[in-house]
């Protein structure tokens, strides 16, 4: 008996119209992070609708985000329900794997957040909240964008425990779009300290002048 192939519409359902609603949503979040940080960076937007209190404005930006990320997951766990299974991955070895899948975005996360506190996970460097140096430790010295990173294994360890097909194609969607984000915002992250290093410099070469 030849092995069962399934065809493309018994893998994914394209007529669930949350299967879009959730790939609209995974776009949506880091456009909407990038463009109010840098609107944030060119303009203070945010700083002046706290009342000049920048810290403050970064917080809310944060919970705006989290709260963004968790509307994201409810929407792609919906789509991931309304998707047909698939039997090889409803088996016990892939709940091993999805499981570890899980840990480790979460892991990768949780740390990348505690090393780098709330203002640096959440954009503070667009709010004029830099850091005093470079984080290298862990997760940092095992890849250079953990919460991204993390993010794609937490959708791809999703998909697995629920059995679903369509969650491998929304999971390399997400990957896409966090790679399309990093290009945006790794040189205009690298810009922001590259400029406050040379203004530190300058400061340093008047001062010593003054002397």
């Amino acid at each position: 008996m030849a092995p069962f192939q399934p065809s493309v519409d018994q893998l994914v359902d394209l007529n669930q119209k949350s299967l879009f609603i959730s790939a609209l949503a995974i776009a949506f979040n880091p456009l909407f992070w990038n463009i109010v940080a840098r609107q944030e960076y060119h303009n203070k937007v945010l700083t002046k609708l706290f009342g000049g209190h920048s810290q403050t404005a970064c917080y809310a930006l944060a919970a705006t985000i989290f709260s963004l990320g968790l509307l994201r997951d409810g929407l792609y766990e919906r789509a991931l329900r309304d998707q047909p299974s698939y039997p090889l991955l409803e088996t016990l070895e892939a709940k091993y794997l999805a499981y570890a899948l899980l840990a480790v975005g979460n892991i990768l996360v949780v740390t990348s957040t505690w090393a780098l506190g709330i203002t640096g996970t959440f954009l503070g460097d667009y709010f004029g909240i830099l850091m005093d140096d470079v984080v290298t430790g862990f997760p940092f010295n095992v890849t250079d964008a953990p919460m991204y990173h993390g993010s794609t294994c937490s959708f791809l360890g999703a998909a697995i425990l629920y059995g679903k097909p369509a969650g491998f194609l929304l999971t390399g969607w997400v990957y896409i779009v966090y790679k399309i984000a990093l290009g945006y915002e790794n040189p205009f992250t690298a810009g922001i300290y590259a400029k406050r290093d040379r203004e530190r410099a300058a400061a340093e070469g008047n001062d010593k002048k003054s002397r």
